[in-house]
């Protein structure tokens, strides 16, 4: 079995200085799938699968980013941005939604809630990785 190094390598990925990202999805494959590749380019990840972990995990941890599936089986995604923002009043993470949710009304909830950019799935895996490293460049300077 390779390594993730190995794998980096014969994929062509370059490792940036990597972001800590926090993963809230439900779906267990979907979020593993994600950490995977994200690890894969460098990054520092942690997976939970609903919203309570997630503010549990945010009283403990500081994340550079958090990608937040909005339709948690215990509390919405809006709902854990709120909490974060209590959580980590000086330093809140960038908040991405990646959701299955489209419409106007949603983007506007995200955006209340403080989420900073707000993704429809499915999302190509170079359009999120475009968006870190555009990050990781603001977060170095």
């Amino acid at each position: 079995m390779r390594t993730e190094a190995a794998l980096s390598s014969l994929l062509g990925i370059r490792r940036p200085g990597g972001l800590r990202i926090l993963i809230v999805e439900d779906d267990a494959d979907g979020a593993e799938s994600m950490a995977i590749l994200f690890r894969l380019y460098g990054h520092e990840v942690e997976v939970v699968h609903n919203g309570q972990d997630a503010v549990e995990m945010a009283e403990t941890d500081e994340f550079d980013v958090a990608l937040l599936d909005l339709g948690l089986p215990d509390m919405s995604g809006h709902e854990v941005a709120r909490h974060f923002q209590q959580q980590w009043p000086r330093r809140i993470p960038f908040l991405i939604a990646v959701t299955g949710h489209a419409w106007e009304a949603s983007r506007q909830q995200s955006a209340e809630a403080g989420i900073d950019l707000h993704l429809v799935k499915p999302v190509e895996p170079d359009h999120l990785q475009r968006v870190l490293n555009r990050l990781q460049r603001v977060l170095d300077k």
